[in-house]
């Protein structure tokens, strides 16, 4: 049901043929980078959505700090807090 061994080598030949082995080493320098940059800027994606995570809460850390409490008295001498 599935590839064998035999047929995978057979498909590596008959590429091999087409390309040549030059050319397949070019892909695969190609494509190696290609995936390293990838990697990496995923990597710069995550780090800026971490400083992006710090940044919210410092500001929702000032914003806690510049809420004032307070105690309102009524007419009637109840105090509410507030």
């Amino acid at each position: 049901m599935g590839i064998s061994i035999w047929q995978l080598l057979i498909i590596l030949l008959i590429i091999l043929l087409l390309f040549g082995a030059k050319k397949l080493r070019t892909i695969g320098t190609d494509l190696g980078g290609a995936v390293k940059g990838f990697r990496d800027s995923m990597g710069e994606a995550g780090k800026d959505d971490e400083a992006q995570a710090k940044s919210q809460e410092r500001v929702e850390g000032q914003a806690a700090r510049n809420t004032i409490d307070a105690e309102v008295s009524s007419k009637d001498g109840n105090k509410d807090k507030v």
